[in-house]
């Protein structure tokens, strides 16, 4: 097949290779060839999980894509051939919600793998609005392929987001929970925002893998948040940081790491979460109010600070490298039993090139 797309039928069952019909690009609309689309544990709880998209099924999944214009509809010729990014969360750049700039809760966004067909195939049809145009001479000067920018649509986006939001900054702590394939991107971020940052993490390997980059902290070796936190605090004097207005962003989707990040609030601190979990956790939120805290979601990112992430990767200031991995798009199907079974230390890239 020229052009094919692996879709999902239902949940845990084998995605399959199926032809696609690449012409007919509507007004407003691009055809993008797909160099790399990135695993993404929400594309685990669509195929395991039981999270409904609100496609119905068959649908490819995927929404970490970075490719190439291949054809464009009436309105977007100006993007026809360029490198790009593809948003994870497309807003309509027309109702009320974007014009007051809120397009990340914006009723008519499409989500690439939710809501239209994703990019775990060759080829992928979205709309123009909010494409991220990629400097490929910035690109070959850091000795990266198209194909590795794909974890920028959402793995660094995400946290860009967040780090945004709380306003990062010089003098701040940013303790980051969970070290995979969100929260390596989101240490290098409020590194690059100038902050202090420690990592928080069961995992040792995962924690070997920042120590470049952040203080780290084994969870393993503690028995109760009140400990971590004491560990934190000393952490804070030792560097002379405020031990007020933490920010703390959760990464790991994981409930008992969520539970964690509440507990770890001090007054004036900001909660990022970042990570996605649909599972149900305990909550003391008298926490918020007694701390004058704030807790603050993260869903996608606005197309409009895509710049500004992905100039930090072109710029050297947040490595992609070191934490991705490139596979041939045919091996979906392991590759996300994989995923689902922890057994990665890497964010995977597949492409369809092999």
């Amino acid at each position: 097949m020229r052009a094919y797309r692996w879709v999902m039928h239902g949940s845990g069952q084998a995605m399959t290779k199926v032809a696609m019909d690449t012409g007919g690009t509507a007004p407003g609309e691009v055809l993008v060839a797909v160099s790399g689309c990135g695993v993404c544990h929400t594309d685990i709880d669509y195929f395991y999980n039981g999270v409904r998209t609100s496609h119905p099924l068959p649908l490819a999944l995927g929404h970490e894509i970075a490719g190439r214009v291949e054809a464009a509809g009436p309105g977007a010729e100006e993007w026809l051939g360029k490198a790009v990014l593809v948003p994870a969360v497309v807003p309509c750049g027309e109702c009320d919600l974007c014009r007051r700039g809120k397009g990340t809760i914006c009723r008519a966004q499409k989500m690439p793998g939710n809501h239209i067909h994703g990019g775990f195939a060759t080829h992928v049809r979205v709309p123009a609005a909010g494409l991220c145009a990629v400097d490929e001479d910035r690109l070959a000067a850091i000795g990266l392929g198209l194909a590795d920018l794909a974890v920028v649509a959402d793995a660094v986006t995400s946290p860009y987001q967040a780090a945004v939001r709380a306003d990062v900054g010089p003098g701040d702590l940013v303790v980051v929970i969970g070290v995979g394939g969100i929260g390596t991107f989101a240490i290098q971020i409020a590194n690059a925002l100038c902050a202090e940052v420690i990592a928080l993490s069961h995992s040792a390997a995962k924690l070997e893998q920042v120590a470049h980059d952040a203080a780290t902290l084994n969870l393993d070796h503690y028995r109760t948040s009140r400990e971590i936190k004491q560990a934190i605090v000393a952490f804070a004097q030792d560097k002379g940081l405020r031990p007020t207005e933490w920010i703390i962003m959760e990464c790991s989707g994981n409930t008992a790491s969520q539970e964690l990040a509440f507990d770890l609030l001090v007054p004036g601190a900001t909660l990022c979460v970042v990570g996605y979990n649909i599972e149900k956790g305990h909550f003391r939120l008298a926490n918020l109010m007694a701390h004058d805290a704030r807790a603050l979601g993260s869903w996608g990112c606005p197309p409009e600070l895509y710049p500004g992430a992905l100039d930090l990767v072109l710029s050297g200031k947040i490595r992609v490298a070191d934490f991705i991995e490139r596979r041939p798009l045919d091996t979906i199907n392991e590759t996300f039993a994989e995923v689902r079974d922890h057994r990665l230390t890497r964010r995977v890239v597949l492409t369809p090139a092999g």
